[in-house]
């Protein structure tokens, strides 16, 4: 699984370093760190946290769908 995170989009919510902190990580008030290719292991949490992103600014390749394209966030078509 491969994420990329638009950090031009990305507001600083947290919300991702909270619900998969082993590949979302809050460095001081604003910047995000992240881990682009996050093991499979982590798959549920990172779907979980895509969807909770308020400005929906991560994207995830093959979440587990069999459709292998990237998608943006649950809540618009992932």
């Amino acid at each position: 699984m491969r994420l990329v995170v638009d950090l031009n989009r990305c507001q600083g919510y947290a919300q991702c370093a909270f619900l998969a902190p082993d590949v979302f990580a809050m460095h001081g008030d604003e910047a995000l760190l992240y881990n682009p290719h996050a093991d499979d292991a982590q798959r549920e949490h990172v779907a979980r946290a895509a969807a909770s992103c308020p400005v929906q600014a991560i994207l995830v390749d093959d979440l587990g769908d069999g459709a292998g394209t990237v998608k943006e966030g649950l809540s618009s078509g992932e």
